[in-house]
């Protein structure tokens, strides 16, 4: 996903507004804690059943790969569904739901051949679930905002946009066990793409008549190494090792019971008693304060990932609908006294959306607390506008302490650089996705985690105003022009050339205010070993284990 993040980890993006990318997830941002460092061995069986005990900070708003958009689904989904390729150990894709693959010598048409598999009710898996999963997520009626995910398949965004026929999307079950896919360009990473939730399947006999069959532990019906035991929504989750799964013995756990504690500090607490086993990143955050005696203890592990906080704009609204009082909010923020005295765990100032391992640009796209700049650019937009006084202005963002934190820090520098009085504003993370998509905001919290590494994947988010994560209403007919041409070059540096001059565009226009670069911190259990969090902060159980310490 990937996504919003929902967390400051994310990240969703990834706390987690779609975007991400994971798009929007869970990613909640650190936050305030007068908790020790763990002290409290976690408990795990020796011997019986293996439980992994972890929290996911809040409710996953569905469990449908085909609409979800946050990394909190996303965990859950990856956990109990399974695409074409899977993520191994060593942080590359393998054959998984598919158990080989041939690529035409154009680059444009895919073989898959599926596997033999179940469904987690002993239902076969077959290819046609993923030509049904792939043309219900592009319906148009499914309303999916990661459907935009899928326009890399030959005739798919036409018919998302309702100017096309179904029939003509490059995806075809010629039997029960090969799918060919036809692209409309050559796309290098589509293996790595179709390891992404929008990419798996889904079992037609429990989709087709039930629109609630998401959000139900008895209907959650995956192909993966986990199944849905039980959702107490707002408070539970349990998966449990499923039997049907081509490789069940790889998986070594037996279940994995997700809390959803929005508290940091009580996750925290709860991982020191040995009620978790895990706390903070990538499903959840740290709280800030306890941070530099994590980091003192050596307990505390931390990674850079592909990801970028962010706020968004309501470009369609006064007054940030006038570029210029858009950049002067941007850079009247000091973005690195946020992380030393806030977030406190190695993030870098953003000043440019692409993270680090992606940049197109060697510098940034402007400086960091540029107060001076900030002030004339207020004074030239307010001015433009007929304003002598700054209007009403609201912040706003999904709950979690440490989203809070950071809107506090930005809204006393807005106050302090600018002279404007912000109103703060949060919401449950679900209700406040579906207000940012309806545009019910002026600036909001947002996070996108890479859901594939290449940096189409975050400048695509805004190609379009009514594209499914875009949500800030921004549209630029030379961005989108520049996006198109990208995927129609083949040579790697020009194609880089292409979109530097795409973010470009973004920077310029700024319909975001990118604040900071991810890294993820966590802390766990020492027995706990294989779970994988790759490069872009998505999180994968399949290999996790207890290894008790010799």
């Amino acid at each position: 996903m990937k996504k919003n993040v929902f967390v400051a980890m994310s990240s969703i993006l990834v706390l987690g507004a779609a975007l991400a990318g994971c798009g929007g997830g869970n990613q909640a941002a650190p936050a305030d804690s007068n908790t020790s460092a763990g002290k409290t061995e976690n408990s795990a069986p020796a011997t019986g059943p293996k439980v992994l005990k972890l929290n996911l900070h809040s409710e996953p708003p569905t469990a449908d790969p085909g609409i979800a958009e946050d990394t909190t689904s996303g965990t859950v989904i990856t956990a109990t569904f399974e695409g074409l390729t899977r993520v191994g150990k060593d942080g590359k894709y393998y054959p998984a739901a598919a158990e080989s693959y041939t690529i035409s010598d154009d680059g444009k048409t895919y073989t898959f051949k599926i596997r033999d598999n179940k469904w987690s009710n002993g239902d076969p898996v077959s290819a046609k679930d993923f030509e049904y999963a792939w043309k219900r997520a592009l319906d148009p009626k499914t309303a999916s905002n990661y459907a935009y995910q899928l326009y890399y398949v030959k005739g798919a965004e036409a018919y998302n946009k309702k100017k096309g026929k179904v029939d003509d999307v490059g995806v075809k079950a010629v039997d029960d066990k090969t799918l060919v896919v036809e692209l409309a360009t050559p796309t290098p990473f589509f293996l790595e793409l179709v390891a992404f939730k929008t990419y798996f399947p889904v079992n037609p006999k429990v989709v087709d008549g039930n629109e609630k069959w998401a959000t139900d532990a008895k209907t959650v019906i995956g192909n993966g190494p986990f199944k849905m035991d039980s959702w107490e929504h707002k408070s539970k989750l349990v998966i449990s090792k499923n039997d049907n799964y081509w490789d069940k013995d790889n998986v070594k756990l037996d279940k994995i019971e997700f809390s959803m504690v929005e508290d940091e500090n009580t996750e925290l607490s709860m991982w020191e008693n040995g009620e978790l086993h895990w706390a903070g990143s990538p499903t959840s955050a740290l709280p800030t304060d306890a941070i530099p005696a994590l980091k003192d203890s050596g307990k505390m592990t931390t990674q850079p990932i592909a990801g970028t906080y962010f706020y968004r704009f309501n470009t369609e609204k006064p007054p940030f609908n006038n570029v210029k009082i858009r950049k002067a909010f941007t850079y009247a923020i000091d973005r690195q006294s946020l992380i030393d005295n806030i977030l406190q765990a190695g993030q870098i100032p953003a000043t440019g959306y692409v993270p680090p391992s992606m940049a197109l640009t060697k510098d940034g796209f402007y400086k960091d607390n540029d107060i001076e700049a900030a002030k004339k650019m207020l004074e030239e937009g307010m001015k433009e506008e007929g304003l002598t006084k700054f209007p009403a202005l609201t912040l706003s963002f999904n709950t979690s302490e440490g989203h809070k934190k950071i809107a506090e820090a930005i809204q006393d520098q807005w106050k302090k650089n600018l002279g404007v009085d912000v109103k703060l504003e949060n919401k449950e993370w679900k209700v406040y996705l579906d207000d940012v998509h309806q545009g019910k905001y002026q600036v909001a919290r947002a996070g996108w985690l890479g859901d594939f590494n290449d940096p189409i994947n975050f400048l695509e988010m805004f190609k379009e105003k009514d594209g499914g994560n875009n949500d800030t209403r921004w549209e630029n007919p030379k961005y989108k022009e520049l996006l198109n041409q990208s995927a129609l070059e083949a040579n790697p540096e020009k194609r880089k050339a292409i979109l530097a001059q795409a973010e470009q565009i973004l920077m310029d226009e700024m319909p975001i205010m990118p604040i900071y670069y991810y890294t993820q911190s966590w802390v766990k259990d020492d027995r706990v070993q294989d779970v994988i969090i790759d490069g872009l902060g998505a999180v994968d159980y399949k290999y996790a284990d207890f290894v008790e310490k010799k």
